[in-house]
């Protein structure tokens, strides 16, 4: 019998053990690390717009590589491991879980459509047409929307509207943003948490929610730059008027910064990541030419002595790739056109970002206000889970208790299963758009 298989008999029984709660049940799958983060109904507290996760579980990551899973029988081991860990802690069973990622060739679009009105008031249906041509254009073959989120409305000639319902007009416009992954990684996913006997609630991108955990509002209405730095992927969502506008990734993390020292140094990687941890740094410090550093040898050999290098050439290793992905990403997002605010400032999340030194490179490259976030609304969490690697898993609750809302459910995008449903021939415009937009979102 395989590990899995026990897993499903240990879950089996910890449900028989504990009653079944309405739980929610976040899955940050990364390439350093697979965190889950479960949440009881009376861990949201909307007075304060604070969260208590009731368990945490996290593993080193398996199966995952540039932020694309690459074994899909480890990363579902992985997966089975870190969700069973939480459950232990939170004392509950868990069906299903939501997956945020940054990789699955993470990307936006953003679309416009205008209905016209007639002179009336606005109501559901207008904003539902709306929508319905909004995604009619978002369409793109072999790729799968994870969120749709109305950026902004207009009503006639007046634009930047919240919410149109009430108004008066004769045309109303939506732009909407489009976030999407390839449809094959969005199956691969759901294979892989089905595998490891879960429900798959849909997908999230890392980016999107770690700002959700990690922006204050204000810095949302005023503009702001969330880069998310991953081991595996570096994404980033970029926010204007209080909407997300923009999200991308790039596959370079920190595990590349890793791989550039093991190579630079003919250490291991688990040496590497330790003298990273320890001594890594992108800035210049004093004396790092006269400080030596010690890492261990590649290989079993027993009389091998330990390489022994001078701690500049750690920085010379690290310094090019921290600025080069940084500067990928800034010419990135000078391509897209994205409306990025001139007094946006950045805040970094990731456990990448936690490198001494990525804060002042990020200042140089940007030329912007740079600081680190750490999830900021959920106040009793643990130590060794309140860093900024999180901010990806806490974001998921902060999501599902507070939104945003999108133009279409999570359980739509996901595919729920939903057969179908015949319309008459008969049937009015609305009730036809209403039926295709259930059936196929």
């Amino acid at each position: 019998m395989s590990r899995l298989e026990d897993r499903r008999e240990a879950r089996d029984g910890l449900k028989a053990l504990h009653p079944r709660q309405q739980v929610t049940a976040a899955l940050d799958l990364g390439a350093s690390k697979v965190a889950c983060f479960i949440m009881k109904p009376d861990g949201v507290r909307k007075s304060d717009r604070t969260l208590q996760p009731a368990g945490v579980g996290y593993i080193q990551s398996r199966g995952v590589r540039g932020g694309a899973i690459v074994n899909t029988e480890d990363a579902a081991e992985a997966i089975a491991q870190a969700v069973e860990r939480a459950e232990t802690v939170a004392g509950v069973h868990v069906s299903g879980v939501t997956v945020a990622t940054s990789g699955g060739q993470l990307a936006s679009r953003r679309v416009t459509a205008k209905v016209s009105l007639g002179a009336r008031q606005i109501g559901d249906n207008d904003c539902a047409r709306a929508i319905g041509m909004a995604v009619a254009q978002a369409r793109q073959p072999s790729r799968r929307p994870i969120h749709l989120l109305p950026i902004a409305w207009s009503v006639d000639a007046q634009k930047g509207v919240r919410d149109p319902r009430g108004m008066f007009g004769r045309q109303l416009g939506l732009e909407l943003l489009v976030v999407s992954v390839s449809e094959a990684a969005f199956q691969t996913i759901s294979y892989c948490v089905e595998r490891a006997h879960l429900k798959f609630d849909g997908v999230v991108a890392a980016p999107f929610v770690s700002a959700l955990s990690a922006i204050e509002d204000d810095e949302m209405d005023l503009g702001c730059i969330c880069i998310d730095m991953g081991g595996g992927s570096t994404s980033v969502a970029v926010f204007s008027n209080g909407s997300l506008v923009h999200v991308d990734s790039l596959a370079v993390g920190g595990s590349h910064v890793t791989a550039d020292i093991a190579r630079g140094l003919s250490t291991s990687m688990a040496g590497a990541e330790r003298i990273k941890t320890l001594h890594g740094s992108a800035i210049a410090s004093a004396n790092e030419d006269r400080e030596m550093i010690e890492a261990p040898p590649r290989g079993d050999d027993p009389g091998a002595g330990p390489v022994v290098a001078p701690r500049s050439l750690l920085k010379g290793v690290i310094a090019p790739r921290v600025e080069e992905t940084l500067e990928l990403l800034r010419e990135r997002l000078k391509a897209s056109g994205a409306p990025i605010e001139p007094g946006a400032g950045i805040v970094l999340t990731g456990g990448a970002s936690q490198l001494a030194g990525v804060r002042e490179t990020a200042v140089r490259v940007f030329d912007r206000p740079v600081r680190l976030g750490r999830p900021r609304r959920v106040p009793h969490l643990a130590d060794a889970a309140s860093g900024p690697a999180f901010c990806t898993a806490a974001g998921v609750l902060h999501r599902a208790a507070f939104g945003p809302r999108e133009a279409v459910s999570a359980a739509r995008l996901a595919g729920g299963g939903r057969k179908p449903t015949p319309v008459s021939p008969d049937a009015g415009p609305v009730a036809k758009l209403s039926a295709w937009l259930r059936d196929n979102l």
